[in-house]
């Protein structure tokens, strides 16, 4: 963790901060993090600027088009997204 300040006028403790352990922070007004919100999650990276986006005729398994729709408005966006960390994984 960088401590250095980004602002000259920081209100932050740090060194309060650094000595505190994992058991004393508050985690009431936070949810825990089940199974299913992680198999609804999805994986968004910043957008690009702008890229063009062209339009094609892709033949998928019917089954993965029906599941990719039953997800809601942005199937298209959603697949897209998935495709292109696949292709970042690769390059």
């Amino acid at each position: 963790m960088n401590n250095e300040s980004t602002s000259s006028n920081s209100q932050t403790d740090w060194q309060r901060l650094d000595a505190m352990k994992d058991e004393d922070i508050d985690l009431s007004d936070c949810p825990e993090i089940t199974p299913e919100m992680f198999a609804k999650a999805v994986v968004r990276r910043g957008l690009p600027v702008t890229k063009a986006k062209a339009q094609v005729t892709l033949r998928i398994d019917s089954d993965v088009l029906e599941w990719f729709k039953s997800q809601g408005r942005g199937y298209q966006t959603q697949i897209n997204q998935l495709l292109r960390a696949y292709m970042e994984a690769r390059q």
